[in-house]
């Protein structure tokens, strides 16, 4: 049998932050049961799977997955124990954000098998939470993290954001000097991009708020002294923004980066199966009226195996392993240098790949410029 990744998308939050471009938006209570009844139908929808394909992880994203009225993350787990079986799931991720979490959440969560979070803080400073548009201060998310810990959590990922309008050098270390001094077991660290369509994009591109925004240099200085900082203090860096203490690396986020098979369910969600991708209906009322009663897949695309070698490569070298011309070789039929040679090559002495015997990675220098590097690996 094949591993599966499942993922589950909440659409929902409380306030849309000012910076999302996710496919998110506040729901009351009628629409989020609503939805979860749909999930179940999709979900019941895919039992032919369970024949060929192993579920490994479960990860509820978002929007805010823990925005869920009690009971109802249980509810979608136990509809897809029931179709798929998770008796050989390792790990089960749960999106929170501060200010949506309670105890009874948690213990709800524990009892469905839940054994890690992934908590929303993006700063630990309150004015930049403000301008962000969060609905939580720092001593919220403290407060909800060490509750989630005192029931048993303690595979706690959270997530922080660089390069943010107004953030100094010294602030940015300050926020990760917070998260580690917590002992979270994972830190993702992101750098902002601002994205058409959000009002940052009018407030920081189109306006003259982009005076605000931290220079390319002063963001580069961030995101090397995170490497340096979260090193000093036990994590390792195996991908680009994702650092982990020993054995807590993010399995189901190593799936997508290593071409595992995984399923997307609910509102907009993307699969990718038997080297087809395909995509979830994006309208909610649709979504809600048809799951489970039709095919909700759109953009369907069977990938040619040149874009699949294009992805091995460049999702691949996202990780710091980096890919392996043996896996590739395996995978493909083909030598790597046959595909690649020259082009490798070429950015080997630019200094922005190396090479350790099989394995073929990202230098510090090509981390900087990786989605120039990403490019080159187009067919």
């Amino acid at each position: 049998m094949k591993d599966l990744a499942l993922y589950i998308h909440i659409p929902f939050c409380m306030k849309k932050c000012d910076y999302c471009d996710f496919l998110s938006a506040p729901g009351e209570r009628r629409i989020q049961q609503q939805y979860v009844e749909a999930l179940v139908h999709e979900i019941s929808s895919y039992q032919a799977l369970r024949e060929r394909f192993c579920i490994r992880t479960v990860f509820f994203g978002g929007g805010t997955p823990s925005i869920l009225e009690e009971g109802m993350v249980e509810e979608i787990l136990a509809a897809a124990e029931a179709v798929f079986g998770l008796k050989e799931a390792i790990e089960i991720t749960v999106e929170c954000n501060p200010g949506t979490l309670t105890l009874r959440k948690l213990e709800g969560y524990r009892r469905a098998g839940v054994n890690r979070l992934s908590m929303g803080l993006q700063s630990a400073d309150n004015e930049e939470l403000k301008l962000l548009g969060r609905i939580h201060t720092y001593e919220e998310f403290v407060l909800n993290y060490r509750m989630a810990e005192e029931l048993g959590f303690h595979n706690i990922n959270v997530d922080l954001m660089s390069a943010l309008p107004g953030q100094t050098y010294q602030s940015w270390c300050n926020s990760l000097s917070q998260v580690i001094s917590l002992g979270a077991s994972h830190i993702s660290a992101y750098s902002l991009i601002i994205e058409e369509g959000t009002p940052f994009y009018s407030r920081y591109v189109e306006g003259k708020g982009s005076l605000l925004l931290p220079g390319e240099e002063e963001e580069r200085r961030m995101y090397h002294e995170t490497g340096g900082l979260l090193r000093a203090a036990g994590y390792k860096q195996y991908e680009i923004s994702n650092y982990a203490k020993p054995g807590c690396e993010c399995i189901h986020n190593c799936a997508y980066w290593t071409g595992t098979d995984y399923l997307g369910l609910g509102l907009g969600a993307s699969s990718y199966l038997d080297g087809v991708r395909f995509r979830n209906e994006e309208r909610l009322e649709n979504y809600i009226k048809n799951a489970g009663k039709q095919d909700m897949a759109k953009e369907k695309e069977v990938l040619t195996r040149e874009e699949k070698m294009e992805e091995f490569m460049f999702l691949g070298l996202r990780m710091a392993d980096g890919v392996s011309k043996k896996d590739f070789c395996q995978r493909f039929g083909t030598e790597m240098d046959e595909v690649y040679g020259q082009k490798i090559e070429r950015l080997s002495e630019e200094g922005l790949l190396d090479r350790n015997q099989d394995r073929l990675f990202l230098t510090p220098r090509g981390i900087d410029v990786s989605n120039r590097v990403f490019v080159e690996f187009l067919l």
